[in-house]
């Protein structure tokens, strides 16, 4: 503090300056600089005998209507039909040279002009496989039939069932990226993103996703395992993981502990945040108390308003009563009562905080200014440290 004992004649005068009725005491609470923009350099001077061509001439006022609305030269539209008649052409396999092999030994026929177009892998599958009786035959396998059956459908036109691409979601994904079909990946990396997650699949999810490069959707996953840890924890698809993949159990639980440490200190700070407001409060309700009087208490040239009028300052009830107690303890000294020990900081804090200690009707504020200088330089930094929280509160509510 800044004065282990100060004269009692010296705060009596003080705090004789404020009066106040004979009512109950209240309850006892706690309390860019702009940058220039830079001018657009001058252009050079041409000389006359340069032989730069004349301008166009400037468009006409009169413009003219077009007959059908202008699209944008990158907007592509495919009319249902011809989605249809793709989709007519996959589905009827008329004038098949290419027979892709699934893992059950079944069968998908398919055009070898399709499948170079649309995939650079399986263009190159086809080029390396031999022709047996007018037919290229690959393998695609370790996936369903029908999972295959619906990829080789999208390729020829971007069509497919919800309910079945949905039950093949996770099996189209490692497809699409294995045979480099960007737009399949892109369809189902959304759908996994809107909503088809779930604590069921999203550690075999997320797995999938950093091995097919799809960061967004590992992250996404990532999010959800540390906002419900308990419940995916306890899925078959985490016993599984974490018999096989260790490394990825351990990456997830530091998450989660990481998060929890992050939420922890928000709320700490938080917490710090209401202190530092309750003391710019307390500022607020002592300068109110000192310099205009209150319902109660105040200088004894003002008129106090009584019991009636309700304070706007929330903090003025318990300062009132901090400072009956403060005027009339008898160990008044810091380190003493604790009650008196916070009013001291209370008066040091203003005084560090005021900035007309002349004019000042707060008691004791020029006093604290001048046994500022005696005080050692660690204190000295502390109070430095608490002042500039307690100002960044007011700045982010108010002025005094």
């Amino acid at each position: 503090m800044a004065s282990p004992a100060i004269d009692s004649a010296l705060m009596s005068s003080h705090i004789e300056t404020l009066t106040w009725s004979s009512t109950a005491h209240g309850e006892e609470v706690d309390l860019a600089d702009t940058f220039p923009v830079p001018e657009a350099p001058e252009c050079y001077l041409v000389s006359s005998s340069c032989n730069i061509p004349k301008p166009p001439p400037l468009p006409s006022n009169i413009s003219t209507r077009s007959k059908y609305p202008r699209r944008p030269l990158e907007c592509c539209f495919a009319p249902k039909e011809t989605m249809d008649m793709w989709d007519k052409v996959f589905k009827d396999g008329y004038g098949a040279d290419v027979c892709i092999v699934t893992e059950d030994r079944s069968y998908v026929p398919a055009h070898s002009v399709v499948l170079r177009t649309a995939s650079p892998v399986l263009s190159s599958m086809i080029g390396q496989s031999k022709v047996k009786q007018g037919m290229r035959y690959i393998k695609i396998p370790g996936v369903p039939h029908d999972a295959v059956r619906l990829f080789v459908r999208f390729l020829y036109s971007s069509r497919y069932e919800e309910e079945e691409l949905k039950k093949f979601v996770l099996h189209l994904l490692v497809l699409s990226h294995a045979y480099s079909v960007l737009q399949l990946k892109r369809v189902c990396i959304s759908l996994l993103e809107q909503g088809w997650l779930n604590r069921e699949n999203m550690i075999d999810v997320l797995q999938l996703a950093r091995n097919c490069d799809a960061p967004r959707l590992a992250f996404v996953c990532i999010r959800m395992v540390v906002k419900d840890f308990k419940s995916v924890s306890s899925t078959e698809g985490w016993k599984v993981m974490k018999r096989a993949n260790p490394a990825l159990e351990q990456e997830l639980v530091e998450c989660v502990v990481e998060a929890d440490s992050r939420k922890q200190e928000r709320q700490r700070k938080i917490e710090e945040k209401k202190v530092y407001l309750q003391l710019h409060e307390a500022m607020e309700a002592l300068l109110h108390i000192c310099k205009d009087g209150c319902r109660t208490i105040g200088p004894r040239d003002k008129v106090l308003k009584g019991n009636q009028v309700t304070c706007n300052f929330p903090a003025c009830k318990g300062l009132e009563a901090l400072v009956r107690h403060f005027s009339g303890c008898k160990s008044r000294v810091p380190g003493g009562c604790n009650h008196c020990k916070r009013m001291w900081q209370l008066l040091e804090l203003h005084s560090r905080i005021c900035n007309e200690p002349d004019s000042c009707k707060v008691p004791l504020c020029r006093h604290f200014k001048e046994k500022i200088q005696q005080q050692c330089k660690k204190d000295e930094t502390k109070w430095k440290l608490l002042v500039s929280k307690v100002i960044a509160a007011k700045n982010a509510v108010g002025p005094f």
